[in-house]
């Protein structure tokens, strides 16, 4: 990830109702939620809520795909993983092997890279 890409994520998530539709999203994993779940969970107003989707979307942190008369919203993991390592590139004295490692290993666990679904735990 280059610097404007990472402001242009930064700046989108760094808004209240924003940062709070990333997280939802998140945590509804690949299979992402329609709008009106997404309405409805953070009490949003749809036309707020669809402002604020267009912002995280422009951003490269979500993506809407049509399902019936539905749109469903999915939050871009591998964009989430660009911006996580980007911000711990320098980290640990230059030698961010620890940090990025830490970081690429948790994001494996949870995190579908290109579109497959994630590894589940057997514990």
């Amino acid at each position: 990830m280059k610097t404007p890409q990472a402001v242009a994520a930064l700046a989108a998530l760094a808004q209240e109702t924003r940062l709070s539709v990333f997280r939802l999203l998140i945590e509804a994993g690949p299979d992402g939620l329609p709008a009106g779940h997404i309405a409805g969970a953070l009490e949003v107003a749809p036309a707020t809520l669809s402002f604020h989707l267009k912002e995280l979307s422009h951003a490269g942190l979500v993506h809407g795909r049509q399902e019936g008369r539905f749109m469903i919203y999915t939050a871009d993991f591998e964009c989430m993983a660009a911006l996580m390592t980007f911000l711990t590139r320098n980290c640990c004295k230059g030698m961010p092997n620890e940090c990025l490692e830490t970081v690429e290993t948790a994001l494996s666990r949870c995190c579908a890279p290109s579109g497959k679904p994630p590894a589940r735990s057997r514990s």
